[in-house]
């Protein structure tokens, strides 16, 4: 359930398996109308009578990554059939087209006929049902289409060609997953295919393209999908391809995407190169990530049905809030706002942000109740609105951009204020919401700690705007807020901040609390209630570190007896990335010596050991093997890396002095 490869230009999104073959191509929103769902699109090889597809065993496959860029340099080698293949991919950073340069090389000492053929299964919308494939004569290209989605295949034998017919010698269109037919793949076994020109309902297609391969000798070819709502955006997309070349599109944007990541940002001089490198795969990881419309997705594997057949493919406002504080402090503080301009418009009428959203900014799947004890009860989790706003904070604080806080004084700040304001008991503990795992309802110390930051940071942004009625609601709440989530929240007996509390029949004077070990509480000093090397902050963070330590290869988990992916009943719970650099950021904070990183330095490096070998982060770990568990890549992991990174860098610097 990982996508070692992800590729985008924040409008078009393709993910590629360990395989090589392309699993999820969303579009028109990253994170949103996945058409294939997981369905291959996979690369054959016929010689010498033999067909194999480069996703069977006989094949050696090594993914990377060229240095800072999205380019890939994919590579595969089949001993017995005497192939090696080179796939530099890439999205194009100006349009929607994906373009894959395959190196053919003939690795035997005699000359042969190598024929490649690529396969590709959509399932348009996400369904399948309804699909159209045709071929298209005049350009000798397949189009798949359905309603307002059109896929166009093309391949080329030279970056450059005269006329506008590309290189496609063969070609099947048929049906697939329907009435016992497996897909034209199988056509292609004697390696020819059968010509059909069209098919409709549940369909897929294969092309064929032909080379002569001397003796020890490479030939390129480029397979290419242009990407569009009608027959002309495809088409016209088709001839830019043919006037540039599909060579000056990659090299383009591989321009595009180093001069994006090298700008002047965290200063990484003294940085281990693989996480220097690792560093700026995260940027742009996140970068593809992210809807051009401002949503910051989570994850978009759609190997990774978490439950009633449901992905990640959503924008979380805690988690986009946090990825865009990353990206602000690396220095991309205009990437993020669109972002805001996304929350100012899905707001919920009563200030607060709702469980997540769908990319094209409607409301999202949820599994939170708008009832709690026979009452009407908002299916929230308060950390997502406070976090917002200390995000946007973040944001005028690098830019001094005036006019943009401006712009979302009344709709965002205001409003976001006033619930955050009025949601509180009468002890100015925050009402009852769901916590950042979003499994319990309660008073969580992650999000309390959020609250009291949100509403420093709404004071700041009052104080910009000039706005006294909001300066006096924040300044009066979390002057309160701080000292009664002290007097309530931490655990005198044991010396240490819990996980939360909850007022039983929302009685405050009946307090229960959940002492469970939960990596969260980090949020104590994260978030400013306290520093980071206070006595309680100090043993709760030790006591989470003795706690939650997974023996074996090592990691945080989340909390004690956390199930979700749960591989071993030997660990508490598999360890994650998110949680152990949360451990390392308290070890940066509280340092006062060189010394002192040296822990957050070991726990950075552990990060960088269960990345993938391109790269990408996983949601979480297996806790003896360091196997990827759950969604990769998760954006959270990333931000969080790479938050953790300029945070140790810009400490580093503070103490050589």
């Amino acid at each position: 359930m990982t996508r070692h490869i992800v590729l985008g230009n924040q409008s078009l999104l393709i993910n590629i398996d360990r395989w090589f073959q392309v699993r999820d191509i969303y579009f028109p929103h990253v994170g949103q109308e996945n058409h294939l769902m997981g369905h291959t699109q996979r690369i054959g090889v016929f010689t010498d009578g033999r067909l194999s597809w480069v996703n069977e065993e006989s094949w050696e496959r090594t993914p990377a990554y060229k240095n800072e860029t999205l380019a890939t340099e994919n590579r595969a080698v089949n001993r017995d059939l005497g192939i090696e293949l080179l796939l530099e991919e890439n999205v194009y950073c100006e349009a929607n087209i994906f373009i894959r340069k395959i190196t053919v090389k003939n690795i035997q000492e005699r000359q042969r006929e190598v024929r490649l053929f690529f396969n590709q299964d959509f399932h348009i919308y996400g369904d399948g049902i309804g699909d159209t494939a045709v071929y298209q004569m005049d350009h000798n290209v397949i189009v798949h289409y359905k309603r307002s989605r059109y896929f166009l295949i093309g391949v080329l034998k030279s970056n450059k060609k005269e006329g506008i017919k590309t290189d496609i010698d063969d070609y099947a269109i048929g049906q697939a997953e329907n009435g016992g037919f497996r897909g034209t793949y199988v056509d292609a076994e004697d390696g020819v295919l059968s010509k059909n020109p069209v098919a409709q309902g549940s369909v897929d297609s294969t092309v064929r393209v032909s080379l002569q391969l001397p003796k020890n000798s490479s030939k390129v070819v480029y397979y290419y999908m242009t990407i569009g709502k009608n027959f002309q955006e495809v088409y016209a997309l088709n001839d830019l391809i043919m006037e540039e070349s599909p060579e000056s599109l990659l090299e383009r944007t591989e321009e595009c995407q180093r001069a994006w990541v090298n700008r002047e940002g965290t200063d990484l001089s003294g940085l281990e190169p693989r996480l220097a490198t690792l560093y700026k795969r995260s940027l742009l990881v996140i970068k593809t990530q992210t809807d051009a419309g401002g949503a910051i997705i989570a994850a978009n594997d759609s190997d990774n049905m978490q439950f009633n057949r449901d992905t990640y493919s959503y924008m979380w406002p805690r988690d986009g809030a946090l990825v865009s504080i990353a990206m602000i402090k690396a220095g991309f503080p205009e990437f993020t706002k669109p972002f805001f301009r996304f929350c100012k418009d899905v707001l919920w009428w009563a200030g607060c942000m709702l469980h997540k959203y769908n990319p094209d900014g409607t409301l999202g799947s949820s599994w939170h109740p708008w009832i709690e004890y026979g009452q009407p009860a908002l299916p929230i989790q308060e950390d997502e609105t406070a976090l917002v706003i200390h995000a946007l904070w973040k944001y005028y604080e690098a830019t001094g951009d005036l006019e943009f806080i401006k712009e979302l004084h009344e709709p965002l700040i205001e409003k976001a204020v006033f619930f955050m304001d009025g949601y509180s008991y009468p002890n100015n503990i925050p009402v009852e919401s769901y916590d950042l795992w979003e499994e319990r309802r309660g008073i969580f110390t992650f999000t309390a700690s959020a609250v009291y930051r949100g509403l420093l940071s709404g004071e700041e942004l009052g104080h910009v705007l000039k706005d006294d009625k909001i300066c006096s609601i924040c300044h009066v709440r979390y002057s309160k807020l701080r000292q009664a989530l002290i007097n309530e929240l931490y655990d005198s007996e044991r010396g240490v901040f819990p996980r939360g509390i909850r007022y039983e029949d929302h009685d405050t004077d009946r307090k229960i609390i959940d002492r469970t070990v939960d990596s969260s509480v980090y949020g104590i000093f994260e978030f400013d209630l306290l520093p980071a090397d206070d006595p309680r902050v100090v043993r709760t963070m030790q006591n989470l570190e003795e706690k939650l330590w997974v023996p074996g290869k090592g990691g945080m988990a989340r909390y004690e007896n956390d199930t979700y992916h749960r591989t071993a009943d030997l660990v508490t719970g598999n360890p994650w990335i998110i949680c152990t650099l949360w451990l390392a950021k308290w070890y940066i904070a509280k340092a006062k010596e060189i010394r002192d990183l040296e822990k957050a330095l070991e726990l950075i490096n552990w990060v960088a050991d269960c990345s993938l070998e391109t790269g990408i982060m996983p949601e979480q770990v297996h806790p003896f093997t360091e196997e990827s568990l759950s969604v990769a890549p998760l954006t959270w992991s990333h931000a969080e890396f790479v938050d953790t990174i300029t945070r140790y860098q810009e400490k580093k610097a503070q103490l050589e002095v």
